[in-house]
């Protein structure tokens, strides 16, 4: 008889780890997505400093934003159709790898150039991180507990996302933005330390590896023709012109050669059979949204705080708190709910209502409008996007096959990525032709105020002719209020654009089947398939036998199995 003082067994998860071992296996995964989330976060107060001092417009302005998403969109199904077929862990540690490099070498940009270049590098391993890191948590736990475990990824994002601008911002005003881009390093060497020491996954059949290259080459040139002509028409060219034909028709013609390209690849990039699974689909028309306002908020709400009220970076950063605490709360809270009570439905419900509210209440805001209420819209816009972006994933893992949970994971991070990456490019240029036209409508008040200015003067006409993107907070207060003023029309205007996108995504959420979530992890689902397949054919009337003498440990086993068989069986079109 054991002793009566010896401890108790440690309480197991359905997946057959303890809390511990669950939060040990996660810690690296953790710490590679900080990592992520802090390089990128770090130089979003920053960024109009850095353009500013690197010579760079508002082009230029946006497209060191859209490089990151446009290669992190591209990336993100190759790295989940890898970790299909290869080793998932050593994928993880080589995207982290991939991302410092990339994010230390943006620290010695002396052009916009140089720094658009690094951010592209540094969003293939962000596209890898992105993926992999929900791949790995569908092997370890399964989508009912999931729910607390995506709150835990959620504290971290929110972490990074509060800590980066504010850690930016001071780092820009004390000893230059170019810190920025190596705070990462020694929580990137730690992650891949953590990563190799608590992860332990077990290996899945070695198959022969095909990558569709085809594929990422007609997608990479889709992609990035139609964003290079967001970016550049109305600008460098006319909207109907030449160039505008040669760009749009050459993005057409290379998407359908890519569709043609993966109905006959052997390993599809994106498999388009996905797109009969109902929730799919409609998860990933919600992600699109969810991408604008995530992506598009952290740029020009930016902007907004130093171009239209004059803040500092290190101002800027604790003034999108707000929007970061609605993220956090929402995330957190709302995966902690999905755990206890099972249900998902009515809080993605809830944050598509909140990201059409704060979507919609951004385009009103000006320069003077009381930061009371700004703070109240971004806290709906991100509490909006904390109840939807990590869920959307989860219900996706959810009812896909066992070995399609990578592409189809990766799938909704890359139109979200996809998503926000195009909708950052058309608020920009938005923004761009706004603030121009504004500007052209202000030219007498731009001139009565450098009369104002004295010996001054000529040396804010020559900067304010540059073209490159100015430095409000140092104006003098009679050229402040009018560029204040033409930022605030130029960005609550470029918040129009996800208005639209936030009501698809609520239409799309209301139509997700509401599937309850299974109690297995992908690798229990995926054995539990194989051992189906083993006795299939065992007669019907055997299998009422022994389930009525099953102990209750194989009634446990069978609830599994059938709950594989549901979570893999394709919908029904209804």
């Amino acid at each position: 008889m054991a002793s009566s003082s010896s401890p108790a067994p440690a309480a197991l998860t359905e997946s057959g780890m303890t809390h511990r071992q669950v939060l040990e296996a996660l810690s690296g995964l953790l710490l590679g997505m900080f990592v992520s989330m802090l390089a990128s976060t770090v130089v979003s107060t920053s960024l109009p400093v850095i353009i500013h001092d690197l010579g760079g417009d508002q082009a230029a302005f946006t497209w060191v934003v859209t490089a990151t998403l446009l290669t992190t969109a591209i990336s993100t199904p190759v790295w989940g159709k890898l970790a299909d077929l290869v080793n998932r862990k050593l994928l993880f540690q080589l995207a982290i790898g991939i991302f410092v490099v990339a994010t230390a070498a943006a620290g010695f940009a002396q052009n916009p150039e140089w720094l658009i270049a690094m951010r592209a590098v540094q969003g293939l391993g962000a596209g890898g991180l992105a993926a992999l890191s929900q791949v790995i948590m569908a092997d370890i736990i399964s989508p009912r507990e999931r729910g607390r475990y995506m709150g835990l990824f959620g504290a971290v994002m929110a972490l990074a996302t509060i800590g980066g601008p504010l850690v930016g911002g001071l780092i820009t005003d004390s000893l230059g933005w170019r810190w920025n881009f190596y705070v990462a390093l020694p929580f990137a060497i730690a992650a891949l330390i953590i990563v190799q020491r608590t992860l332990h996954l077990k290996p899945f059949t070695a198959r022969k590896v095909s990558i569709d290259y085809v594929g990422i080459i007609l997608l990479s040139t889709a992609v990035s023709l139609l964003l290079i002509w967001v970016t550049l028409a109305g600008d460098s060219f006319d909207w109907w012109s030449i160039p505008t034909l040669l760009m749009v028709g050459g993005a057409i013609v290379a998407a359908a050669l890519f569709i043609l390209v993966e109905l006959r690849s052997r390993e599809p990039l994106v498999p388009l059979s996905m797109f009969r699974n109902r929730t799919f689909t409609l998860a990933v028309l919600a992600s699109i949204a969810t991408g604008i306002a995530m992506f598009g908020a952290s740029v020009f709400l930016s902007q907004y705080m130093q171009l239209a009220r004059g803040a500092t970076p290190t101002q800027a950063g604790l003034m999108t708190i707000p929007m970061i605490g609605g993220l956090l709360v929402a995330s957190v809270g709302v995966g902690q709910l999905i755990t206890r009570f099972g249900h998902w439905k009515p809080y993605l419900i809830g944050g598509g209502v909140s990201l059409i509210a704060g979507s919609w209440l951004l385009t009103t805001i000006h320069y003077d409008t009381n930061f009371a209420l700004v703070s109240v819209y971004m806290f709906l816009l991100g509490a909006g996007v904390g109840m939807t972006m990590q869920n959307l994933v989860l219900i996706v893992q959810n009812t896909t096959e066992p070995t399609k949970i990578g592409v189809a994971s990766s799938g909704v991070t890359f139109f979200r990525s996809l998503g926000g990456s195009i909708g950052v490019s058309v608020m920009g240029a938005a923004l761009a032709s706004q603030v121009t036209d504004l500007l052209g409508g202000r030219k007498a008040d731009i001139t009565a105020a450098l009369a104002t200015l004295g010996d001054q003067a000529p040396t804010w006409a020559q900067q304010l002719q540059s073209g490159s993107l100015p430095q409000v907070s140092a104006m003098p207060d009679a050229l402040r209020v009018i560029f204040e003023d033409v930022y605030a029309q130029g960005i609550s205007h470029s918040f129009l654009i996800l208005v639209p996108f936030a009501i698809m995504s609520l239409i799309a959420i209301v139509f997700l089947p509401n599937v309850p979530l299974t109690r297995m992890t992908n690798r229990e689902r995926l054995e539990a398939g194989e051992a189906d397949l083993a006795t299939v054919s065992v007669s019907e009337g055997m299998d009422t036998l022994t389930a009525t003498a099953a102990s209750p440990v194989d009634s446990d086993r069978h609830r599994h199995s059938d709950e594989s068989r549901a979570a893999s069986r394709p919908e029904s079109p209804r």
